[in-house]
């Protein structure tokens, strides 16, 4: 009987864990087609804001990929799709400059008006950038932006917008995916699972 009853419950057990695991490939799977799908869009609509999201800066100049992702900002401004540009990010490491402060400074020396300039300095990862550029726009009583990243980022981007009520066309920069297949799948993998470690509700 004692045999009869853990057989049943080793059984119950291997079905549940199978059961399991096929789910959440297939929402693993589900989530990186949207990443990739998305990593192509260019939704050049008239917006209230253009929101670029910060990378890394060095001694107050922004990285090679930071400074690509505040150009095609500044393109886009120029085309006149949005009045405003918003950069985003904190600190990290460096206690003198702040990605967004870093991305206003650069967009000022490109001859971007400094009052049609925002930036967010203190977030600390995505989640918190759009946290911040949620509350910032609505403040500023706007609601449509056009978000600005690297390819494989601007789903997540999307959805943690659309989170904060934004409605959300991105524009990620031209040419910013990785060009082997391996950094390829990593950087979807990556942004796959950060994608619905948020859905979980555990920050990354």
């Amino acid at each position: 009987m004692q045999t009869s009853t853990a057989k049943r419950a080793h059984t119950w057990l291997f079905w549940t864990t199978l059961i399991a695991i096929v789910l959440l490939v297939s929402v693993f799977a589900w989530i990186a087609r949207n990443v990739v799908h998305d990593s192509s869009r260019q939704e050049l609509l008239p917006a209230d804001a253009i929101v670029v999201f910060g990378a890394a800066r060095y001694d107050g100049r922004p990285s090679p990929v930071f400074r690509a992702r505040l150009d095609h900002a500044s393109n886009l401004f120029r085309r006149g799709l949005a009045p405003v540009i918003v950069t985003t990010g904190g600190h990290a490491a460096d206690p003198n400059f702040s990605e967004g402060g870093v991305g206003q400074n650069y967009l000022m020396r490109r001859g971007i008006p400094e009052s049609a300039l925002i930036a967010e300095t203190q977030a600390a990862d995505t989640a918190q950038s759009a946290e911040r550029v949620g509350v910032i726009l609505r403040t500023n009583h706007m609601r449509r932006c056009i978000a600005v990243s690297d390819a494989y980022h601007v789903f997540r981007i999307r959805k943690l917008l659309e989170h904060q009520g934004m409605q959300v066309y991105l524009a990620p920069r031209p040419d910013s995916r990785p060009k082997s297949v391996l950094q390829r799948g990593v950087a979807i993998m990556r942004e796959s699972a950060s994608y619905l470690l948020w859905r979980v509700g555990i920050r990354s």
